[in-house]
Formats: structure tokens, C-alpha cells, sequence
């Protein structure tokens, strides 16, 4: 009844304590203190959020579901599918309301207010890499959707996500974990209170070769070191991060070897593809709550560096050779995000006013593409140093004008500078671009446990740095168009929230999205290129049920519908762009000493290709997590990926290769990366 009358769905709800539930006292989005229903893995009760899309995961859930890679964290966010097309030590491919969003491009998402997307980057504008995070370490997920936030800025259109850390452990961690195609994981993370706060560090190394005839050889080391004390009204902490990682990569493949019996479905063409990587940051945030005021501040700065060696087209354009690429880069980035809120009363009304500036910095040098054999050099193509600066300031006013009617206005402004030096000298120059982005959300309600929303926002992405000064294409050296700095987004949203039904929490959401240019995946290049302005729409319905003490149930369904709204004689459809998602979950807690979670999501099929005259295979595969508790210090899980042992892909895409053998003007076609085979993981875990 109440899902008919929003029109659709989205969001998130509700969930269950590991005893039962409780009620506190929490200050909601609006920054009004109101009553709260809390349930342990949710925090989506009536009154906390801004727009039907708008949820916190906490970390009980986190901790009770397995994943089979860290970025699988932002599955938890209802509708985002995560994938790998490459190994495992790139950042994954993530799909979201009717994007392909390739490595993290139109999904913005932090840690701890300190940005992942990487902005001009060496292999995919936006990429966001999470191998770096420790996932028993993560406290909660508060994630958006939509440009309706005057604090969310580049990448954001699609939606975000705020990853925060815990302060500090219950108990002690130590836990060993080993599975099938060699994988072992073993982490330790304690707490401990010194000077009069808590110091947290944890430590993770793992490997994993995979399911792959050569093998991945995925190892990495973490760790993490973090600081954190209150002081009366004020909150700091400072949290030192490390991140190591090397890999062979089997990416995808053509799928006609693969029917021909040429190539293994988890073999490779160019058995030689892989990379490294590094990052490390420093980071601090304050906080400080009066009872008029609100300011909190965020301050990072990291240094990353990866090398990649990629070929997707084979023998295309090198056919003695081959058409391996390296890219490559070394990052700096500094960045700051300061926020002050007012609260007082218009006319008797509650009211608070945010302001906040934020500032960020990013210097890349070198930044290069080159032409590879073998992982041996052979030729640059192209190699750039880049300084890319931004700066943003907003606006956000909320009123409560009666009991049933909140509006929430908000206007940001965003401003960047690009410079780029470039071995090709018509490369080379300065850009600058600015662009407002207007925000206005209504909520109504509560009546009956249920509120609706309509949203409104502008937003943006900005363009890779070397686009907005090139003059002549990389590797031909043909003439080209600078492309836009910052591509405008516009979106909408009407939803609803209900928890009239005792034990469910609901929500859901018809959105809408336009963008002023698409960026979609390019094979020769191993990258996104821009492409025709688009428009998305589509359902959300999000459900979230205590059957009882011990039992949760999630499902969340998801439709979406993609299109150019530029005429080309090729078609209108937006390549890779996911149509349906449905992800359902079964958690169970404390059945004497067993626990465990079920968890199945499907998505698929997408067009491939603009006339929609190819399309990608279904994806459907399921999780199992069975726990058992030895007694209160040793706890044994077992996980099964791919329950079902499903023959399925990760990722599909359509572009021109060539195989030894085949024209040289290569062959059209499906190219594929398979999802893992059925595997188990046992992990040994020791609280101390």
C-alpha cells in the first residue's frame, strides 16, 4: 500500500540485535534530536535520513556476512553490484542504478572522510581501489544516492558511500584464514587506552593464486595505526594506513576462443598481464558538538603508486609484438573538508544552517602509458605530469515548518584547475572550469511509522586532466577535442520509508537521472572515453525483516533503464549499463553456539552494444557463512563462494580483437571474465 502510493523503491531498513532491540535518543540528518528505533544491523529507522535512498549499515551486519573480496564491503549498499574483470589487486568494477561505473567513476566513497576515487588516473577516472581496507575494522556504511547533497561533490552522482572506523575492539583479533587455490589470510588488531584515549593497529598479509591456470600470485600486507581520545565537548583522531600489493592478472577473454576450445575460461591470452601497488596515508578528524553548534574538520594526505600491465586487444595493433600497455603513476594528494552547522528556530520553527569548504590537491608525476612486451618496454606513448586543484564551498538549510513538513535546501559551488605537462607538447596546457550545483529535498510525514520524500539536485564528475588539454590522441596522434573539465549531472527522486508493519522496514524510490556526457569503457585503450549525454530512471524497493530474535531477512530489488539522449545512427543504448538487481539475505545469530548468513544477488542482462543487438549473460550466485562458537574466545567459520557452483561472468564486454591467426583487422566480439568456481574458506578466529 505504501510502496504503491510512493510510486517505487529504494533504500534501506531495519534489522536485529544480537539479543533483541533497543530504543535511543539520536540527532537525525536535520540535526533534530528524535526518538530512534535501533536493531543492531541498521540504522534506516523513520526520521533519520533525508531521502528514501539515504541508509547506515553498522557493523554487525559487516562482520556476519562473508565477502570474497574487501570491496565487496559496498555490496551492503542496496543496488551496487561488485565485480573484477582483471585481478584481484585492481580496484573491482562496480554497477549501480543503470551505470556501468567502471572503477568507481559517478560513486563517490570515503574513509573517514578521506577520499578513494583517484581523479585523473592511470588507468579509470574516478578509481577506487579498497584493497587497502581491513574490512574487521569498518563500524558502519552511511551511504547516498543521487545528487541531492549539498556535502557530496565530484563522482557523487550516482551515489556515495561513508566508510568510518571503529575507535577501538571489544577484545582483541586473531584469525587465521585458508582456502582452496592457495589462499591464507591471517590479521591481528587490538585496542589499548593511552593518553587518554585509544590507540587501535591491526595488521593484515594475505595470498591467493585463484582459480586461474596461471596464477594470480595476489599478495598483500595492511596496516593500520589510529589514535583517538574525547576531550568534553571535542572528539579527534588521526589514523596512519599502509598498503602493499603485487599480482599476475588473467583479464578477460574472448569468448569465441573460449567456445572454440582455444583458450581455458580461466586461462589467459597474455599470461604476463599483472601489476603493484602502494598507498599510505595520514589522516585526522575533530569533532565538536555545543548545544547550538556543530564543526566537524577533515584533514589527509596520501601517497599512491601502481604500475599495470594490461592487453585486451591482443595482437590488433602490434601484430608481432602483441598489444600490451603499461600504465602507470606516482600520486600526492592533499585534501582538506571542514563543516559548521547553526542550530537555532525560524519564526519558533526549528531550523539549523550548515556551511562547509572543502579543498583538495592532487599531483601526479609521472604519469605514463607505454607500450609493452612481455612486461619489457618497448615504446612511450604518451607520459604527462599533472597538478589537478579543486575547491568547493555549500550551503544547506533546513526547516522544520510543522510537525509533518521538512525541507532541506542546499547549493554547492565547485571550482578545479587542471595543469598538464605532456611529452606530446600539444598536449600540454591549462584548463579551469567551475559549476553550481543547486539541492532541494522535502520530507512529509511521519503519519503511521511512515514519511515520503521528493529530491532534487545537481551534481557533476570531472573529466580525466589530460582530456581537457589534448589536442591529438595518444597513440595515433590524430587530432582531437578537449573534452569537458566538469560534466553536469541532473537527477530527481520521489520515496517513501515505512515501518507501519511491525518487523519490516521498508523503502523505496523512483529516481531519475540525466548526465551531459557518459563515459564508457574503451578496449584498445584499456580505459573510459566520453561519450553522448544520457538519461537513467528507475525502481528501487528495498525490505528489511526481524522475523524473530535470531533470524534477519534483506531483499532488495532494483530496475533501471538507460539511454543516449543524443541521436546516433548506431543507437541509443549506453553500453554495460545494468538493468535488473536483486540481492536477498538470511542472517542468523546466537542459535546456542551456530551463526551464519545466506546471501544470493543477481544482475544481468546488459546491452553490449548500442543497438542493444548484444547482450551480456545473467549473473546469479550465492554466499554461505556457517559459524560456530567453541567457547567465548575461539570461534570456527566456514565460507562458500559461488554456493552453486554456477558457470557465470564477472563482466562482459563487445569490442575488436586479434588472435594469432585471425584478420588483421581483427574480429568482433564478446569478451569475457568468469566469476571464481565454488570455493571454501575456513577461518580460525581467537579473541584475546
Amino acid at each position: 500500500m505504501i510502496l504503491a502510493i510512493a510510486g517505487a523503491s529504494c533504500a534501506i531498513a531495519h534489522a536485529q540485535t544480537q539479543a533483541g532491540s533497543q530504543t535511543a535518543e539520536s540527532t537525525g540528518p536535520t540535526g533534530f534530536t528524535s526518538a530512534v528505533h535501533v536493531l543492531g544491523h541498521y540504522d534506516n529507522g523513520v526520521g533519520t535520513s533525508d531521502a528514501a535512498s539515504e541508509g547506515t549499515v553498522t557493523a554487525s551486519l559487516i562482520a556476519n556476512r562473508p565477502a570474497l573480496r574487501p570491496g565487496e564491503i559496498l555490496e551492503f549498499v542496496p543496488g551496487v553490484i561488485v565485480t573484477q574483470h582483471s585481478g584481484d589487486g585492481k580496484a573491482n568494477q562496480y554497477f549501480l542504478r543503470g551505470f556501468n561505473l567502471d572503477h568507481g567513476t559517478d560513486f563517490a566513497t570515503f574513509v573517514d572522510g578521506m577520499p578513494v576515487n583517484m581523479r585523473t588516473h592511470a588507468h579509470g577516472q574516478g578509481y577506487t581501489d579498497l584493497n587497502f581496507l581491513i574490512p574487521e575494522l569498518v563500524g558502519r556504511v552511511h551511504y547516498r544516492k543521487g545528487p541531492y547533497y549539498a556535502d557530496e561533490g565530484d563522482f557523487a552522482s550516482a551515489g556515495a558511500a561513508h566508510l568510518g572506523l571503529v575507535d577501538k575492539l571489544d577484545a582483541g583479533i586473531a584469525a587465521l584464514t585458508v582456502g582452496a587455490h592457495d589462499f591464507r589470510r591471517a590479521v591481528v588488531a587490538d585496542s589499548a587506552a593511552a593518553a587518554g584515549g585509544n590507540l587501535l593497529y591491526a595488521l593484515e598479509l594475505a595470498h591467493n593464486d585463484g582459480p586461474w591456470q596461471a596464477p594470480e600470485a595476489f599478495h598483500k600486507s595492511s596496516a593500520l595505526l589510529r589514535y583517538s581520545t574525547t576531550i568534553g565537548i571535542d572528539r579527534f583522531s588521526v589514523t596512519a594506513m599502509g598498503y602493499k600489493g603485487g599480482w599476475h592478472a588473467t583479464s578477460q577473454v574472448p569468448l569465441r576462443a573460449v567456445q572454440d576450445g582455444a583458450i581455458d575460461a580461466f586461462g589467459a591470452v597474455d599470461p604476463s598481464d599483472g601489476g603493484r601497488t602502494a598507498r599510505y596515508s595520514l589522516s585526522t578528524e575533530w569533532r565538536r558538538r555545543t548545544q547550538d553548534t556543530l564543526t566537524e574538520a577533515h584533514a589527509y594526505a596520501l601517497r599512491s603508486d601502481l604500475a599495470l600491465y594490461n592487453d585486451f586487444t591482443y595482437f590488433l595493433d602490434d601484430p608481432v609484438n602483441g598489444d600490451q600497455f603499461l600504465q602507470t603513476e606516482r600520486r600526492k594528494t592533499a585534501g582538506f573538508d571542514v563543516a559548521h552547522t547553526w542550530f537555532g528556530q525560524l519564526a519558533g520553527r526549528p531550523m539549523n544552517n550548515a556551511l562547509g569548504v572543502q579543498g583538495r590537491f592532487d599531483r601526479i608525476a609521472p604519469l605514463g602509458l607505454y607500450a609493452t612486451s612481455g612486461q619489457r618496454l618497448l615504446d612511450t606513448i604518451a607520459e604527462s605530469r599533472v597538478s589537478e586543484s579543486s575547491g568547493a564551498a555549500w550551503f544547506q538549510n533546513t526547516v522544520q515548518w510543522t510537525p509533518w513538513l521538512r525541507s532541506i535546501a542546499g547549493l554547492r559551488y565547485d571550482r578545479y584547475r587542471f595543469d598538464v605537462a605532456s611529452s606530446i607538447a600539444d598536449n600540454a596546457g591549462r584548463a579551469d572550469d567551475h559549476v553550481a550545483s543547486p539541492k532541494l529535498s522535502l520530507v512529509f510525514g511521519p503519519w503511521d511509522r511512515t514519511e515520503f520524500f521528493a529530491n532534487y539536485g545537481e551534481g557533476f564528475h570531472s573529466n580525466d586532466a589530460r582530456g581537457t588539454t589534448a589536442r591529438l590522441s595518444p597513440r595515433e596522434r590524430v587530432p582531437v577535442d578537449p573534452v569537458t573539465p566538469l560534466v553536469k549531472t541532473r537527477g530527481a527522486e520521489i520515496g517513501a520509508r515505512s515501518e507501519i508493519v511491525p518487523g519490516l522496514q521498508s523503502s523505496a524510490a523512483l529516481w531519475t537521472l540525466r548526465s551531459a556526457s557518459e563515459l564508457v569503457f574503451s578496449g584498445d585503450a584499456g580505459d573510459t572515453a566520453p561519450s553522448r549525454a544520457s538519461k537513467r530512471s528507475g525502481i528501487e524497493w528495498n525490505n528489511h525483516v526481524v522475523a524473530n530474535r535470531w533470524l534477519l531477512l534483506d531483499l532488495d530489488l532494483a530496475w533501471s533503464r538507460a539511454r543516449y539522449t543524443q541521436f546516433d545512427p548506431a543507437g541509443d543504448r549506453v553500453p554495460g549499463s545494468v538493468e535488473k538487481v536483486a540481492s536477498f539475505g538470511a542472517t542468523v545469530n546466537d542459535v546456542g553456539p551456530w551463526s551464519g548468513a545466506f546471501q544470493m544477488r543477481y544482475f544481468g542482462p546488459r546491452p553490449l552494444v548500442e543497438d542493444d543487438s548484444v547482450r551480456s549473460a545473467t549473473t546469479a550466485i550465492a554466499y554461505l557463512r556457517v559459524g560456530y562458537r567453541v567457547d567465548r574466545r575461539w570461534q570456527l567459520t566456514a565460507d562458500v563462494f559461488n554456493l552453486f557452483d554456477r558457470q557465470a561472468s564477472d563482466v562482459d564486454y563487445y569490442y575488436t580483437s586479434r588472435l594469432p591467426g585471425e584478420p588483421a583487422q581483427g574480429v568482433d566480439g564478446i569478451h569475457t571474465h568468469p566469476v571464481e568456481p565454488r570455493t571454501v574458506r575456513l577461518t580460525l578466529r581467537a579473541s584475546f
